[in-house]
């Protein structure tokens, strides 16, 4: 499989033949006005602007242990909404008990457009590889992907599309993950356990280096 090329690269690329091209867009996600979040849905703290943490993934292996995601938190000075499905709502409790005044946990309480529309809200998406991130990058957010058991070179990593790269200063996501792990990847989309028994690829993820690139993409780098 060719390494590094997208997948949305490799879909239109079997396409040519009919005249299909791609315009360098990127990805579309539309929400429809009935869909969109209500102020009052959300507590007055987070108003002014906060971070969304995409805490789910289909699978164990492509996310963060709950107490990784409690240092992450504690460690972020900003107001911080959990983003997730009903299966999320425990792990998110547990991660909002550390200060339930700076984190939001919006897991399970809201539609899937409904959240991504937290998510166009937001200044900054922190998730795990699985489909907010990618509606993140459809919605043109900064990202901070965080990678486990899979990784960015298989080509799923945030598509903005050619035209909107073209634009930017910087490279909008950043791709967090423990490199020099002999066993990464072990799968293209995760696993339901680590099948060496050490889940190393998340319980390794150096944490620190995610807020630092928080503080960066939110200009308060020194």
């Amino acid at each position: 499989m060719p390494k590094h090329d997208h997948v949305v690269d490799r879909y239109l690329k079997t396409v040519e033949p009919f005249g299909v091209y791609n315009d360098g867009g990127g990805l579309d996600y539309f929400i429809a006005a009935n869909e969109e979040v209500n102020d009052k849905d959300i507590p007055a703290s987070h108003h002014a602007g906060y971070i969304a943490i995409v805490i789910g993934a289909s699978f164990y292996t492509k996310r963060l242990p709950v107490y990784k995601l409690q240092e992450l938190c504690s460690k972020i000075d900003h107001p911080i909404i959990l983003l997730g499905g009903p299966d999320d709502v425990a792990n998110g409790e547990e991660v909002k008990s550390l200060d339930s005044v700076k984190i939001y946990n919006a897991c399970g309480k809201f539609s899937l457009n409904e959240t991504a529309d937290l998510v166009r809200r937001a200044k900054l998406i922190v998730s795990h590889d699985t489909g907010l991130m990618h509606i993140a990058s459809a919605l043109r957010k900064p990202i901070i992907a965080v990678w486990g058991s899979t990784t960015p070179s298989i080509g799923m990593y945030p598509y903005f599309g050619a035209n909107f790269l073209s634009k930017q200063l910087t490279v909008p996501h950043d791709d967090m993950q423990v490199h020099r792990l002999w066993c990464r990847p072990c799968t293209k989309i995760g696993r339901t356990k680590c099948p060496q028994g050490h889940f190393k690829c998340m319980k390794n993820m150096p944490i620190d280096e995610i807020v630092l690139k928080v503080n960066e993409r939110l200009g308060r780098a020194f």
